[in-house]
């Protein structure tokens, strides 16, 4: 995906809604600049707002024995964070962070539930991406437990920079283990044998990029099903 930049950054979720109506919806959203690690949901609490990323992206982890965490998805600016409401809870069952800084859109829960109500055109979408989220949620169960971490690290990185818009953003080794649920250990092992291949440089928690070709390559294939997934879900919302 191009770099965005910010006088053209969007979120494409509300970019696929009619004129008039994102108009509407754009005139009630509050434009802000996330920043690492913000923390914008935890299970148990209701929820204040729903985010929607325009340049920024968020990790959404779920807890797991002795306080750990264990990453579920990304949210770039292909989706929204707040999900559970199209459901009617406003309770989520997720925690969800920023690891990629940046700009968002972010709106009152009450208010984006009278604009669900209000609008045809946002329950037909949003019922989408949640199929589309459902969906990504099976795929990963299914990575973690029969795929290689090396094929898995090369994934999760195509999916971290596809999010950012950059061939380089920042995630530490120890944030890497906890993501994806194994020893920092393995991380290391996994992430240097990417580097002996030139397929990424990685230094300090700074991750580039190099060859993404190669690094596609060395993905599973739920990256491909991954993108299969979302592109059906985009022609339907045209």
């Amino acid at each position: 995906m191009p770099t965005t930049n910010s006088s053209t950054a969007v979120n494409r979720l509300i970019a696929a809604l009619p004129g008039p109506e994102r108009q509407r919806f754009m005139a009630g959203c509050e434009p802000i600049t996330l920043t690492f690690g913000e923390m914008l949901a935890e299970p148990g609490t209701p929820l204040a707002h729903v985010y929607f990323p325009t340049e920024s992206f968020l990790s959404l982890t779920t807890m797991m024995n002795k306080g750990s965490r264990l990453g579920v998805m990304l949210v770039g600016d292909e989706g929204m964070m707040g999900f559970s409401l199209l459901l009617g809870v406003d309770l989520p069952l997720l925690h969800a962070s920023v690891l990629g800084p940046g700009q968002a859109l972010r709106m009152e829960t009450a208010p984006f539930c009278r604009e669900l109500k209000r609008s045809a055109a946002w329950q037909h979408l949003l019922k989408r991406y949640l199929y589309v989220m459902l969906g990504q949620l099976a795929q990963a169960a299914a990575c973690n437990r029969f795929h290689l971490l090396e094929a898995r690290l090369a994934r999760w990185l195509l999916l971290a920079q596809d999010r950012a818009h950059s061939d380089c953003f920042h995630v530490t080794h120890e944030l890497l283990a906890q993501i994806l649920g194994v020893r920092r250990v393995g991380i290391t092992k996994a992430a240097s044998m990417l580097q002996r291949r030139k397929l990424i440089r990685y230094h300090r928690g700074d991750i580039r990029i190099l060859d993404r070709g190669g690094l596609e390559a060395s993905a599973c294939s739920c990256l491909r099903l991954d993108q299969s997934l979302y592109a059906q879900f985009l022609e339907s919302t045209r």
